[in-house]
């Protein structure tokens, strides 16, 4: 029988190339269920590529619920269609009792559904906002709408100018927008070797090839950044620096000066991402004061007040707006106003603040509390962040951990989604502790995952 052999497109990491390609194949009948796939070794040899990166592909393909991987036997395409992707975008209901920790979504707290209602009420009843709400707007936004969520921000810590947003549909369209305005197919874009996979799904759209800058516990080596300046200097570099998805690791201040100069040195856009909120006195200084004139800063409402509302903002230099305006007019016209005036009126209530004020502690709590949990491992995380990273001791496997947490109704998720580039993804796992449904739920999740680390190795670690 003629072996399989997927057909790689010339862009992106060649393990999500062969995951692409195996979706594709099962998607078109080419690979039916219950077949298996080539021999991973085999089909390195077919495609010129390490052993290593065609198993990174099968385990992104098993990842996305196209294919299973069965111990000594080998990797099958999945009967039925594939489960949906396991990713950090969207929540889903739980029919049992499953604790998912691999979204990274602001904590559950009804305040959230009240204070949205009462925004629509007031809506309801303003005939002059219904009127303007239901009409075509600048691709801008409101100039009103503008001025209300800069004091916003201001008032968080993070000061704008009215006249440096453009309001967006959530920080993935910011993200989107950006990339769209500054750079061409084919140009290079800098990230940290572990990134936000949001980034690399819309580089990716855009057909950029994003290179993995090494990071340490300070964050992206500014060395390693220089150097690759020196060699060919990349279109722009994206960050998190106050809290990098999924380390938790903030860019140290001398660093974050570094990169202002090398920005300037070689003429490179800095795009700034500020979606995982922190409070002010955990943030170092904003890179859009650093260096204002190459700095777009990325914000939403979405770990704040609530998802799925998908309102953000880009802050950008006057230099940049006419063609980020002309970018956004392109993709949508506008961003709906309504929503617009939904976020306004919440964030100018009450609720607002003592949602934010409810929320922090929150977070603070379900930190000490993971820490008390994991008491003995190495963990990283902001006192007050949304997640928390684990490295995993020595001889144990994300993959398999993962798995076993599943059977366990505990959802988390590994290295593997935030990888830049060809490297090796480290053994660890994301917990996002905000995800969960309250502190108690948490806890049981937190012990369940102790006592699969603490099982002897010959366990559930067994490997072929």
């Amino acid at each position: 029988m003629t072996i399989w052999q997927p057909q790689l497109v010339d862009t992106g990491p060649r393990y999500r190339g062969i995951a692409d390609a195996i979706a594709r194949a099962i998607q078109a009948g080419e690979l039916a269920p219950g077949q298996r796939l080539p021999p991973q070794r085999r089909l390195a040899d077919q495609l010129g590529v390490t052993v290593g990166t065609v198993t990174r592909g099968y385990a992104e393909a098993e990842r996305q619920g196209w294919v299973t991987a069965r111990v000594g036997s080998g990797t099958y395409v999945r009967n039925g269609e594939a489960s949906p992707r396991s990713d950090f975008i969207s929540s889903r209901p739980h029919e049992d009792d499953t604790i998912d920790l691999s979204l990274s979504l602001p904590p559950p707290h009804p305040l959230r559904a009240a204070a949205l209602g009462r925004a629509l009420q007031g809506i309801a009843t303003d005939i002059d906002v219904l009127q303007s709400v239901v009409e075509f707007q600048s691709e801008r936004g409101i100039p009103a709408h503008r001025e209300q969520l800069a004091a916003w921000m201001t008032g968080l810590g993070m000061p704008v100018d009215a006249d440096e947003l453009l309001i967006t549909q959530g920080g993935q369209h910011g993200i989107s927008l950006a990339l769209q305005a500054l750079t061409r197919p084919g140009e290079r874009i800098a990230a940290d070797v572990l990134t936000y996979p949001g980034l690399i799904d819309a580089a990716q759209q855009a057909h950029l090839k994003v290179v993995g800058v090494p990071m340490d516990d300070e964050g992206m080596d500014m060395e390693a950044l220089a150097r690759l300046c020196v060699q060919q200097p990349p279109r722009l570099i994206y960050l998190t620096p106050d809290q990098n998805n999924p380390t938790g690791v903030m860019l140290g201040e001398s660093r974050r000066e570094r990169l202002a100069g090398l920005a300037r040195q070689y003429d490179i856009w800095i795009l700034e991402d500020g979606v995982q909120y922190l409070p002010e006195a955990e943030r170092g200084t904003p890179l859009h004061r650093l260096a204002p004139e190459r700095t777009l800063f990325v914000f939403s409402t979405a770990k704040v007040l609530a998802g799925g509302l998908r309102i953000g903002t880009l802050a950008a230099p006057p230099t940049l707006r006419d063609r980020l305006g002309a970018a956004l007019r392109a993709q949508s016209w506008m961003v709906p106003s309504l929503m617009v005036e939904t976020v306004c009126r919440w964030v100018a209530s009450d609720d607002d603040t003592t949602l934010l004020a409810w929320q922090t502690k929150e977070l603070g709590e379900r930190q000490r509390l993971a820490r008390e949990k994991l008491a003995g491992f190495t963990i990283g995380g902001r006192p007050h962040g949304a997640n928390l990273w684990l490295p995993l001791p020595e001889g144990l496997r994300s993959a398999v951990l993962q798995e076993a947490l599943a059977r366990r109704n505990v959802l988390v998720t590994s290295a593997e989604p935030f990888c830049v580039g060809s490297e090796p993804a480290p053994q660890a796992l994301r917990l996002c502790l905000s995800a969960a449904p309250s502190q108690e739920a948490l806890a049981q999740a937190l012990d369940i995952l102790v006592e699969l680390l603490n099982e002897p190795p010959a366990a559930p670690w067994r490997m072929v």
